[in-house]
């Protein structure tokens, strides 16, 4: 047995569970003697502490309604092969398994099949790693049709590398047609075959979504609304964000992923401009591959983003390490969150922190170019939201193009098809009885202005 005893916290038993089905154990095995996956890697788990990563992991299991009655940080010298931890930890987990009656035990990583299987047969209980636990809660928060496919999609991909010979009914044989001869294929096989197919059906249905959701940009593209993507670390506050700018009731809530569909509405800046801004789903550190293939779909719409709002929660102890996770994910996106101008990083929940923390925080951001300057918001109180949007409306001003025209007073024609596609910024009647207009416009709309009106090239604001 390991030298270290496991570092339990067992926050009460809870609601009763006399089944014990929904009584679960929380373990999140922590290596001590050195840290793998390259130097970005090391840089992330050496801020991101145990003891954040254990409250992260209770939080997790809570959010399917688990009773957790027991979480702890696990310390191991090596990864095992066959069980991931040492089997002085198996046999202790197991009389801990007996003792507080836990039907499920989490594992706070990644296990192979055949870790699974063992630790299973060990504690005389479920287990989940973390890819299991997220894809159950991914699975509970989707509620339209696309996130159902997505998260569908995810989990049969993780099932399917489940499939091991662990359980008796995968290794019968199922007979062959009699002028096929041959032994038949195997339970594994058919299970695994019919995986298959589902997949493939999943992956039509979403490629239509892919397609839907291009015509919707494409759409987009011809008015002029620009598009303003929230992306964030899970429970950074970006649903009360959405809702503070937006006047909407999406819900929002204490809680990891407590919305996953994405939501979208057009708002008002404060000179007048118009934007959609979109609410996508939250991040996560090690957020399974899966997932992220399949809700690229969904976080197309991040990609194809005029600005990106990165909402950070400044009152987490672990926040610089949640901000390298989900620039993980922009990369993994192929969202570059250095290149300027594109991101504006939105310092969340300033409200909880003490006047000399909050002072020091306006003196970093201060202390920031332009292009890279953070913006200090609460968006439970709305402290900060009209700096927020006087920052969009900068951003979005260097990217868009002015132009001044001259039409007929009689052009109604035009007049209507510029409010449909430009921003219109300004217009006066000339002593000529003609109309100047002043309009605004991204690049793309810009050239229909100059081909449509037969005017010479714009000038930036």
């Amino acid at each position: 047995m390991d030298a270290h005893p496991i570092d339990a916290h067992a926050p009460g038993s809870g609601p009763d569970d006399s089944s014990g089905t929904g009584r679960a154990i929380v373990l999140v095995p922590h290596l001590r003697s050195r840290v793998t996956g390259g130097p970005g890697a090391r840089d992330r788990l050496a801020l991101r502490s145990p003891e954040a990563k254990r409250e992260e992991a209770a939080g997790l299991a809570r959010a399917i309604d688990l009773n957790v009655i027991r979480s702890a940080v696990v310390p191991i010298g090596e990864l095992r092969p066959s069980t991931f931890i040492g089997k002085g930890k198996v046999e202790e987990i197991a009389a801990l398994v007996k003792t507080d009656m836990a039907g499920i035990v989490v594992m706070d990583c990644a296990l192979t099949p055949v870790q699974q299987r063992n630790l299973e047969k060990a504690w005389n209980a479920k287990v989940l790693d973390r890819t299991g636990l997220i894809l159950e809660i991914f699975g509970r928060r989707a509620h339209t049709r696309e996130g159902s496919l997505q998260v569908e999609l995810a989990h049969l991909t993780y099932q399917k590398s489940r499939l091991v010979r662990s359980w008796t009914h995968l290794e019968r044989q199922r007979g062959g047609f009699g002028f096929l001869g041959g032994p038949g294929e195997t339970q594994i096989e058919s299970d695994r075959r019919m995986i298959e197919e589902r997949i493939a059906r999943i992956e039509k249905d979403l490629e239509k979504v892919k397609r839907t959701r291009k015509l919707h940009r494409d759409s987009r593209r011809r008015v002029p609304y620009p598009i303003v993507a929230l992306v964030g670390y899970t429970n950074a506050g970006k649903s009360t964000l959405f809702n503070r700018l937006t006047q909407s009731t999406v819900l929002s809530a204490d809680m990891l992923f407590a919305t996953l569909d994405p939501t979208m509405r057009a708002i008002d800046l404060a000179h007048g401009a118009r934007i959609i801004l979109s609410d996508t789903v939250g991040f996560i550190s090690d957020l399974p591959t899966t997932l992220v293939a399949a809700f690229r779909a969904t976080l197309e719409e991040v990609i194809e983003a005029d600005i990106i709002l990165h909402v950070r929660d400044m009152s987490h102890e672990d926040k610089d390490a949640q901000s390298h996770d989900v620039q993980d994910v922009l990369r993994q996106l192929e969202i570059e969150p250095e290149r300027g101008g594109h991101l504006i990083e939105v310092w969340n929940k300033i409200d909880r922190l003490d006047t000399e923390e909050r002072a020091h925080l306006f003196n970093i951001a201060e202390r920031q170019t332009s292009d890279h300057r953070p913006v200090l918001v609460s968006a439970l109180g709305g402290e900060g939201l009209d700096q927020l949007k006087e920052a969009i409306e900068q951003r979005l001003s260097l990217k868009r193009v002015v132009l001044d025209l001259i039409l007929d007073a009689a052009d109604g024609a035009g007049m209507s098809w510029l409010y449909r596609h430009t921003e219109v910024l300004e217009k006066s009647l000339r002593d000529d009885d003609r109309m100047a207009i002043k309009v605004r416009a991204d690049a793309a709309n810009a050239e229909r202005v100059l081909s449509k009106f037969g005017l010479t090239r714009p000038s930036l604001n």
